[in-house]
């Protein structure tokens, strides 16, 4: 991923996380190992025995394997960094030397997904895991809760410190994950496939900028429409079925706050394609578990002349676009 989608990204999550009262904790992104540092990768990797070693600040971003240390020079009681990898990885995090106060409210708290707005990723109806079970609070047990495993290619950390020289250190590392499921892309632009072999689950892939998106194809192994059915036939259509394809626009990213903006319940060899104007647009794979599913599509940044401001394709235009 280039430099200038991850600013982009990043710059994205710094305007959600302001509103919920993180970005006064930010740093001064113009010190000398600023934002590019931040999200480039170091040249140095070219030993095996290197690892990538940089602060952590209050409010981050981090998509690089490594270790980071977070040091308080002041009282922070708001912090958090985003993990990200890329689609096909999840991601380990573990903490050492740790150096806080639980007793006077200090905590450190390991999410698997992302909260954003007050919304997360993936939602509760798309995560295998109830939501008790996806955080990972070092307090409540050091000896387990200093290690966590994500369940898709995102994950968080939240960090709460009352004194100074309060801090920890985290180290990154991302795995394999054969059967991608939960997506966030890091960019606007790409392709990808998902796969649910007999799983009874739903999968979504993330886009946080608005896309137009191409299905170029579908295997659900039944078939039960062949149209693509606009939003107000959504669930008289596709979602009696068991398996199918909503595509989803919204300005969030909890997939069950999001619109509908059009379902698929039918296996599709060819070319679909919709633009969405929002802030997030997701392809989401619904299967009941009894066959072999997979949805294969292209997506790219729409143009700023692109963004609908009308009704297209029949359907209508929830997203507001400044």
């Amino acid at each position: 991923m280039s430099v200038a989608p991850r600013t982009h990204f990043l710059l994205f999550l710094i305007s959600l996380s302001s509103r919920m009262g993180l970005s006064r904790y930010i740093e001064d992104i113009e010190a000398a190992d600023g934002l590019y540092s931040l999200l480039s990768l170091d040249q140095k990797r070219d030993s095996e025995d290197f690892i990538f070693r940089r602060p952590l600040r209050c409010l981050d971003m981090l998509a690089t394997d490594g270790s980071y240390t977070f040091v308080a020079s002041q009282p922070q009681l708001a912090c958090a960094a985003f993990i990200i990898a890329e689609p096909s990885e999840v991601i380990s995090l573990e903490l050492s030397d740790v150096n806080i106060d639980c007793s006077a409210g200090d905590f450190i708290k390991m999410f698997d997904g992302w909260v954003l707005k007050g919304e997360k990723f993936p939602s509760k109806q798309d995560h295998e895991l109830p939501l008790h079970q996806r955080y990972t609070d070092y307090c409540s047990s050091p000896a387990t809760g200093a290690t966590s495993r994500s369940s898709q290619n995102v994950a968080m950390i939240f960090f709460r410190f009352h004194s100074t020289d309060s801090g920890f250190t985290l180290a990154i590392k991302k795995l394999h994950n054969p059967f991608p499921c939960n997506i966030m892309s890091q960019s606007p632009e790409g392709s990808f496939t998902m796969v649910l072999p007999h799983q009874r689950k739903n999968c979504s892939f993330s886009i946080i900028y608005p896309v137009e998106i191409r299905l170029t194809d579908l295997s659900l192994e039944h078939a039960k429409s062949n149209e693509l059915s606009p939003q107000r036939q959504l669930w008289s259509g596709c979602s009696g079925s068991g398996d199918y394809v909503e595509l989803l626009g919204g300005n969030g990213v909890d997939t069950s706050m999001m619109f509908p903006v059009a379902d698929l319940c039918f296996s599709l060899s060819g070319l679909a394609q919709m633009k969405i104007g929002c802030d997030n647009s997701v392809v989401r794979l619904v299967s009941s578990g009894n066959y072999i599913n997979r949805v294969s599509f292209q997506y790219r940044l729409l143009e700023q002349s692109e963004l609908p401001k009308t009704q297209e394709n029949a359907l209508d235009n929830f997203c507001s676009v400044e």
